[in-house]
């Protein structure tokens, strides 16, 4: 079968021909109409066959999202389900998937912990953020491990422009929140820049019900945060720079099962940052080549208050990319390259192994005509520890008239277990399996994309994932085994539309999550999700609000606990005085909806974690004309 897929490919290599060179990525990064995570090179989003959301500094600003998790729940097939309050824990699902199966980039670097999967998002400052891309599905021929259910890229701050242009933003509001942001951005015709910097705190929220007498408080939260930028055209087709991301703080949570039973008052300690460096050049007419150096550390030690000592577990990752675009006329191109990462783990757990590497390469052609469209890629990952792992990718598209386009995709996808996954040390009733195998997935998806009207656009995805190998807990709550097969059956849609002056979008999501061992649905996953965005402009006056709605989901993998469906309602208005000041206000759940998406269990009883009640942040930007 593999043969058959590699022979297809090669019958689609294409012949050379001389065409135009798209937008740069620095360029790209301002446009709500590009995309680069899909095939790691910039292309219109039109053209990708990959289901995207893209979100720019603009649409942050006018969103005005408390944090990175709650913009990311106004993505039709992502769910969010949070631990309580900001800088709490939570878990992703995209399309159906867990927190662990979708992959996070920051400026093109993979971001995460090693030891326990997933990354923090919930530490990332949305101040610091100039545009995030969101993938839907499986994309591991391009990206290799964990980009199962699905990529999120984050892009941070860039250049506003020629000039020197500072600017700075208080706000505060609800359980004694602050956020304070200051920021130079500037350059000229050839080198851009932009540094910023932040303080959050908040008092927080109590985030468990009936829990430890120490459980009884607000469960506070503080991140100061750094991001840097710099490019620099060197010649009219080669351009470097690099990118820093430093965030670090200390998150308070509740733990509700206790320290060996005994009540406890725990906090983690965390550093997540990020840096690249890059190199991008236009080689010839036809081949354009770009280097990426990568690293990123995710360092979170945990306290209790009540008990001495701590629990480290750090993460450091290293990697080296070189992608190669070879854009051939007629409507043809392709892209080869090579990936190198280390993982490196350091905690005070006795990992048997604490240091692996992954190299890869990959090819993907892509075809463009009048009415149809192809693309098919395959990746080759060797990694120290498992071996070889062949993914392939394939979509076809037919364009029915202008307005209309169909796309037929297959994907396959697997995750290699963390560290954690296999070396956690046994202490008497949980330890880690090393004989782990990586999970795989192969996925099907059929896409109506249409332009109904000129202010009407109307996307649709009908899918099928089958996973195996999946990992999860063994009946017995000891170890950790590739015991469990799963499938998930989704359709999603969004439409755009504009109506006496009003912006709108809607987007809506119906899954179905079962294991294919048991037939019970996949636990904190809810069938229908809703969206709803609506937003208008009287001069300098802006409106919005944005609905929420969810419906019911299991708390645990037996589907005996059920956590209620929901609706949250946020309201947010803007005002720019002048030319150099802005105000903007945004009521969070402004009907005081108390709901739940996770489940705790409490001396034998199972409880919901709280979620955010009714908010409310003002603030202020300066931008000062120099």
């Amino acid at each position: 079968m593999k043969l058959s897929r590699l022979a297809l490919a090669v019958a689609l290599a294409p012949s050379l021909t001389l065409a135009a060179q798209p937008a740069s990525h620095e360029q790209a990064l301002k446009l709500s109409d590009t995309l680069i995570t899909a095939n790691r090179d910039v292309e219109q989003r039109s053209d990708s066959s990959a289901a995207n959301t893209v979100f720019t500094r603009a649409d942050i600003e006018r969103l005005r999202p408390a944090s990175v998790p709650h913009l990311l729940t106004q993505v039709p097939g992502v769910q969010v389900a949070n631990y309580g309050g900001r800088g709490a824990t939570y878990g992703l699902y995209i399309r159906g998937t867990n927190t662990s199966q979708t992959l996070v980039l920051i400026d093109g670097v993979r971001a995460g912990s090693a030891t326990m999967g997933g990354a923090a998002l919930q530490f990332l400052s949305v101040d610091q953020i100039e545009r995030i891309e969101v993938l839907r599905g499986s994309r591991s021929a391009i990206h290799g491990a964990d980009a199962m259910g699905g990529v999120i890229q984050i892009f941070t701050r860039r250049s506003e422009g020629e000039g020197l242009r500072p600017y700075a933003r208080i706000a505060g509001g609800s359980d004694s929140t602050w956020e304070r942001n200051l920021g130079l951005s500037g350059g000229n015709e050839r080198t851009r820049f932009n540094l910023s910097a932040g303080l959050e705190e908040t008092a927080g929220i109590d985030r468990t019900r009936t829990s430890f007498a120490s459980d009884a408080d607000d469960d506070g939260y503080r991140n100061r945060s750094l991001a840097l930028s710099l490019s620099h055209q060197f010649t009219d087709a080669f351009e470097g720079g690099f990118t820093v991301l430093d965030q670090r703080g200390k998150t308070e949570f509740d733990n509700p099962f206790g320290n060996w039973g005994a009540p406890a008052a725990p906090y983690d300690e965390y550093i997540i940052s990020t840096s690249t460096l890059w190199l991008d050049g236009r080689i010839n007419d036809i081949w354009r080549s770009r280097i990426e150096l990568g690293h990123s550390e995710d360092k979170q030690e945990n306290f209790d208050k009540l008990f001495p000592g701590s629990t480290v577990n750090n993460s450091y990752r290293d990697s080296l990319n070189w992608l190669n675009t070879l854009t051939l006329g007629n409507g043809h191109s392709l892209r080869l390259g090579a990936d190198y990462l280390n993982d490196k783990v350091r905690s005070s757990n006795d990992f048997q192994v604490s240091n692996r590497d992954n190299k890869a390469v990959f090819a993907q052609h892509s075809f463009q005509g009048a009415r149809f469209g192809t693309e098919l890629g395959m990746r080759h990952d060797d990694n120290q520890q498992f071996g070889n792992e062949n993914t392939f990718n394939g979509a076809l598209s037919y364009r029915l008239d202008p307005d209309n386009q169909l796309i037929l995709s297959y994907a396959e996808g697997f995750r290699v277990p963390t560290f954690a996954d296999l070396y956690w040390p046994f202490d008497g009733f949980y330890g880690g399996n090393p004989e782990l195998k990586p999970e795989k997935s192969r996925s099907y998806e059929l896409q109506w994309r249409s332009q109904l009207a000129p202010t009407t656009q109307l996307e649709a995805s009908l899918y099928r994932t089958d996973f195996r190998d999946l990992i999860v807990t063994t009946s017995d709550f000891s170890t950790v085994d590739n015991i469990n097969r799963a499938r998930v059956n989704g359709f999603e849609a969004t439409l755009k539309q504009e109506l006496f002056g009003w912006q709108g979008d809607l987007g809506i999501s119906i899954i179905d999550p079962r294991s294919r061992e048991n037939g019970h649905t996949l636990p904190n996953r809810a069938r229908r999700t809703l969206n709803l965005n609506l937003d208008r402009q009287f001069g300098d006056i802006g409106v919005g609000a944005s609905f929420t709605a969810v419906s019911s989901s299991y708390g645990n993998g037996d589907n005996t606990t059920e956590l209620s469906g929901y609706g949250v309602l946020d309201l947010r208005a803007s005002w720019q005085a002048s030319s150099e000041v802005a105000f903007d206000m945004k009521l969070a759940n402004v009907m005081d909806k108390d709901y739940s998406r996770l489940m705790y269990t409490h001396a034998g009883q199972g409880y919901g974690y709280r979620e955010l009640p009714f908010t409310a942040m003002l603030g202020v930007t300066w931008t000062p004309d120099l």
